[in-house]
């Protein structure tokens, strides 16, 4: 039920959606000649709009998840595994034709096979099934070992997880495939600005990660101003930055994490 309320919820709330919506009330309100309520859905769609394509807000949101966790410095000697959590790989494209296509986060692979010839004794999780309602398309479970093989990573290493549509299953059933036991190192690979939700998870199902982040969205010291990035790459900004921070406050309210911002531990 949670999977389903959160999916539904997001497809109103995110800022493009919302904008669609805003706006059909508005050209609705127009025709029926309710003046107020057509300016203010219109006015708040066009507010909106600027905000999220024209300003830095998005960057900023960003930054505070982004700088949460750093790799570790000097990184570990010794690594048992390597978690990467799915969301890197166009699943649609995959499924038809066969590939290991790349989205937007699929620095998170990348970064995997990188740690995977560095540590070239650890296991790789990969952790990865289908996270839509409605799309179809191969999960990172069965795309990923693809990649990872063209990259020079043994398929004998592999551990697959491909059940798990969102963080939290991510985290429960990564531990039941890697069954991590006393003493052992396990990095865990994610976008920089997933990785405050992503640690909280882990830890709540008692799986001890090594943040490894990656996939950063933002340099880190942008100012708030106007048009100072590509209007699209800030609206994609504001969107992931919004769907975080919703769903920080969402897995903390129902109990799924301790604490409501996860922060490294002393």
């Amino acid at each position: 039920m949670f999977f389903v309320l959160s999916k539904i919820f997001w497809f109103v709330a995110n800022p493009l959606s919302l904008m669609f919506l805003l706006l059909i009330a508005g050209l609705f309100a127009v025709a029926l000649r309710w003046r107020r309520i057509a300016l203010a859905s219109l006015g708040l769609c066009a507010a909106i709009f600027v905000i999220a394509c024209w300003t830095t807000l998005g960057a900023l949101l960003l930054h505070p998840l982004e700088d949460r966790f750093e790799r570790p410095a000097p990184p570990p000697d010794d690594v048992t595994g390597i978690v990467v959590l799915g969301g890197g790989l166009e699943g649609g494209v995959n499924l038809v034709r066969g590939g290991y296509e790349l989205n937007r986060g699929g620095d998170r692979f990348v970064e995997a096979a990188v740690l995977a010839r560095r540590y070239p004794d650890a296991k790789v999780v990969i952790s990865g099934g289908v996270g839509s309602l409605i799309l179809e398309g191969a999960t990172d479970a069965e795309t990923a070992p693809r990649l990872l093989e063209a990259l020079g990573v043994s398929r004998d290493r592999l551990i697959l997880e491909g059940k798990s549509r969102n963080t939290y299953e991510n985290a429960l059933f990564s531990r039941e495939r890697a069954d991590p036991g006393p003493g052992e190192t396990w990095l865990l690979v994610t976008s920089a600005f997933h990785m405050p939700r992503s640690v909280g998870l882990f830890r709540k199902v008692g799986f001890d990660v090594v943040a490894w982040p990656a996939d950063y969205r933002t340099a880190g010291n942008e100012p708030f101003g106007l048009a100072r990035d590509n209007a699209l790459d800030s609206l994609g900004n504001l969107s992931v930055a919004v769907r975080e921070w919703v769903g920080l406050f969402a897995y903390y309210l129902t109990g799924r994490t301790t604490e409501l911002l996860p922060a490294p531990q002393v």
